[in-house]
């Protein structure tokens, strides 16, 4: 699913760029040139430890069949969904992202240098920042090779865009409208945290964990098949199942209007507290 995956790794890494650039301009500007070379070392290992990470899930996920890998994925879809959850919250809160990134980031790289720890502090602030993002992709790309496959294309393009977004932001044009991206994104992940609820409750429900209730509320295949061009599509971005059971609707129905009404609030103490 190409747009799923590049949602993800565009939302993660963009993150991470952030920090990154934030400190490499941080020292251009105070002259501390010496110091790029420990940032790129916390890159490559923050890289490398993410690859590892992502080795040791698939590796340890390939050891289940059955309905023990039923359960894993169901898991693994709905744990996705509350990391989705939180992300998708802390966007909304958001009023000034890139200056909240930047007064955080820009607070750890001081107290380093005070504690004359600086080249330590950079590279574990560094290392830290990837290694975060990329236990999150890690899951969440599982949840969607769960669901409607990997697409790398997508997966690299998301990558490749971020990193494009973090270095025009802070090295070429701070005019990027963060906040927007961040918005829009948020929108299309709310979908699709949706839909691995309820493909997560399927999973359960194939395991005989979750009872099935009604077994088809409806069935659509015949107008838009799942697992046509157009009903892939949307059933890896926005969940579609053309023949779902009663729980999996009300999951899926039931995640919107939470989310809806935690976006209500979120956005009430914006505009309380602006």
């Amino acid at each position: 699913m190409v747009l799923a995956s590049f949602l993800v790794t565009s939302r993660e890494t963009l993150e991470a760029a952030l920090v990154v650039f934030i400190v490499l301009a941080y020292l251009n500007k105070t002259n501390n040139h010496k110091h790029k070379k420990t940032v790129y070392y916390g890159i490559v290992s923050g890289i490398l430890a993410s690859v590892i990470a992502a080795v040791i899930f698939t590796l340890f996920s390939g050891g289940f069949s059955g309905r023990a890998e039923e359960i894993f994925e169901g898991i693994t879809m709905l744990i996705a969904s509350v990391l989705l959850t939180t992300m998708i919250l802390w966007m909304m809160r958001q009023k000034h992202i890139s200056k909240k990134i930047e007064d955080k980031v820009m607070t750890e790289v001081e107290k380093s240098e005070l504690e004359k720890t600086f080249a330590y502090g950079l590279f574990f602030l560094i290392l830290i920042a990837i290694l975060r993002e990329g236990l999150e992709t890690v899951i969440f790309l599982n949840a969607i090779r769960y669901t409607s496959g990997i697409n790398f294309i997508g997966g690299i393009l998301g990558v490749i865009v971020a990193i494009g977004i973090g270095y025009l932001f802070f090295n070429r044009a701070r005019k990027i409208n963060l906040g927007k991206f961040f918005r829009i994104s948020s929108i299309l992940l709310i979908l699709f945290a949706s839909g691995l609820v309820a493909h997560g409750i399927h999973e359960l429900q194939e395991a005989a964990i979750v009872p099935t209730v009604i077994e088809h509320v409806w069935n659509t295949n015949f107008i838009l098949d799942e697992n046509g061009i157009v009903g892939s599509f949307m059933k890896g971005l926005f969940g579609y199942n053309g023949n779902p059971s009663l729980i999996e609707v009300l999951s899926y129905v039931s995640y919107l209007g939470i989310i809806f009404y935690l976006y209500r609030r979120v956005e009430n103490s914006n505009k309380v507290s602006s």
